[in-house]
């Protein structure tokens, strides 16, 4: 842990991330916090002993915190005994992204790509329609993840597995000239925008879990209700509005997947296929990633419960190539 000694007595203090909390009843009777903090170096183990809820506070997982208090060994570990804490306060200037896992760039720099792209459509509606829902969305884009526990569930994880599907349409328009490029671009960057809504998430920018409209919708209902809001207030042509609202509803491509309905045009039917290729290849290289060369995953249930074979030719932590 990167913590800053103040003293040689092995006092610290410094910022962190709470992965898992409980609280407990010690012995004689009084309640403590039991708690794993982690940050960029790794994790600990911590105890705030006789807990008082009105002098210390509430806290809850994946929260970030300011701790000061003692480190020791216990059992073969190190142990952290809390004497202060409270909760990261925006003039602390401290960095979510330092805390947990995160995309391979910025959640700037993939907005401003993406905003780009649909800023250069010759199809004034298109560009208006998604401009429009980027510029409203901005502030939550920038961290929001694609997923509670499954594909891209780190902060930026949403613009990340946006972009990727992007960058592959490219390419297949580049193969398949009779394909609708900026239709195809406008499907990808709206199909999960809302995933905004779907999910409670912390500002570290990762998901707690559904929302109740996430529960009782899900994404792709909604992402068909925001398009539809969005083409009555700009007055987009209905028929575009609807072609845009199907890719939606269909990008998961089967109906025991969650689609509304199954593809039924070009475009609608590649954002199906793209938006499954980058997620299983994510799942992929996760899984992959933490088998030892030569060996087998632990059986991935986003796969079919299959195990997945790290043949070790190619280097998985190469990051992907969005720029």
């Amino acid at each position: 842990m990167n913590f800053t000694p103040i003293d040689n007595s092995g006092l610290v203090d410094g910022f962190c991330l709470i992965k898992n909390i409980d609280i407990k009843t010690s012995s004689k009777g009084d309640a403590y916090l039991d708690m794993t903090l982690s940050d960029s170096d790794g994790e600990i183990n911590a105890k705030l002993w006789r807990y008082d809820k009105e002098k210390h506070g509430e806290y809850t997982v994946n929260q970030l915190i300011k701790i000061r208090g003692t480190v020791s060994r216990y059992n073969g570990a190190d142990q952290l005994k809390i004497d202060r804490i409270r909760p990261v306060m925006p003039e602390d200037g401290v960095d979510p992204g330092k805390f947990v896992k995160s995309a391979d760039y910025s959640g700037e720099q993939m907005f401003d790509e993406l905003y780009k792209i649909a800023s250069e459509f010759t199809d004034s509606d298109l560009k208006k329609i998604v401009t429009a829902i980027l510029d409203d969305n901005r502030l939550a884009l920038l961290y929001w993840p694609a997923a509670f526990k499954l594909h891209h569930a780190v902060r930026g994880g949403l613009l990340l597995h946006t972009l990727s599907i992007v960058r592959l349409a490219e390419g297949v328009c580049s193969v398949y000239p009779f394909v609708d490029r900026e239709l195809l671009m406008s499907g990808a960057i709206l199909h999960d925008i809302a995933k905004l809504s779907e999910f409670n998430v912390a500002d570290t920018g990762v998901a707690t879990g559904y929302s109740n409209e996430g529960n009782l919708l899900g994404h792709l209902a909604m992402g068909a209700m925001v398009i539809e809001k969005y083409a009555e207030k700009l007055s987009i042509d209905r028929k575009t509005a609807m072609l845009l609202e199907h890719m939606v509803l269909s990008h998961h491509g089967e109906p025991e997947f969650g689609a509304a309905v199954r593809p039924m045009f070009i475009e609608a039917e590649l954002l199906s296929e793209l938006d499954l290729m980058d997620s299983r290849v994510y799942e992929m290289r996760e899984a992959v990633s933490a088998a030892s060369s030569d060996d087998f995953s632990a059986r991935v249930w986003a796969m079919d419960n299959r195990k997945l074979f790290n043949h070790s030719r190619k280097d998985l932590n190469n990051k992907i190539n969005l720029f």
